[in-house]
C-alpha cells in the first residue's frame, strides 16, 4: 500500500475529510481538499515534514504512513525477501501449512522475535477482550510509542538537556 492510501486510510479511519485534514496541516482552506486529493491519489508525494505533520494530525507514527509497497503478490513477496534478509524472517512448512517465524540470532537490531512477541500479546489482548480493537490499533499504529518491553525508550527532550547544561553551567566551568 503506498503512502497516499495510507493517509486515505488513516484518515477515513478517523472521520475527517480531505478538506479537514487539510487545513489541519496548514493547508489554505481554499485548496486543502485539492492539495489532499493529490497526496492520496499519488500524483503528489509528501514530502518528510508534511508526512510528519500528517502522521501528528491522525495521530499515527510517521512509519505507520510510509509502509514498503504491498499492493501486489510480487511486491508483498519481495518485502517478506527484504524482512528474512534484514530481520531474521523464516518460512517454513509446519504440518503441510506455511508458518512465518522470526529468528533474529546474528543480527545488529534489537531481538526482533521479542519485538513480534510483544505484538502478539496485544493481538492476544484484543483476541481475548482484554483490549478493544481501538486500543489495538492505537498500539499498532503508533507503535513503538505504546510498547512496554523496554526496547525502545524516549532520550530526554532538548530543553531538560538545556535546562540541565544550565543548571550546572557553573560547575562545568569548573571542569
Amino acid at each position: 500500500m503506498a503512502i497516499g492510501e495510507r493517509i486515505r486510510f488513516f484518515r477515513n479511519l478517523c472521520g475527517m475529510t480531505q478538506k479537514y485534514l487539510g487545513i489541519q496541516v496548514g493547508f489554505p482552506e481554499k485548496t486543502a481538499d485539492i492539495r489532499m486529493a493529490q497526496y492520496e491519489s499519488g500524483t503528489r508525494t509528501p514530502k518528510e515534514d508534511l508526512t510528519n505533520t500528517l502522521a501528528e494530525v491522525l495521530e499515527v507514527s510517521p512509519q505507520a504512513l510510509a509502509v514498503p509497497d504491498i499492493e501486489s503478490e510480487q511486491g508483498l513477496m519481495h518485502t517478506l525477501f527484504a524482512l528474512e534478509d534484514l530481520y531474521g524472517l523464516k518460512v517454513e512448512l509446519v504440518g503441510g501449512e506455511a508458518v512465518l517465524r522470526v529468528e533474529s540470532k546474528g543480527t545488529t537490531h534489537p531481538d526482533t522475535s521479542e519485538l513480534i512477541s510483544a505484538w502478539a500479546e496485544q493481538a492476544a489482548k484484543y483476541k481475548t477482550g482484554e483490549i478493544t480493537k481501538d486500543e489495538y490499533d492505537k498500539w499498532r499504529y503508533n507503535y513503538p510509542k505504546y510498547d512496554t518491553t523496554g526496547h525502545w525508550h524516549k532520550a530526554p527532550s532538548q530543553e531538560l538537556s538545556d535546562a540541565m547544561v544550565e543548571r550546572f553551567k557553573d560547575k562545568l566551568k569548573d571542569m
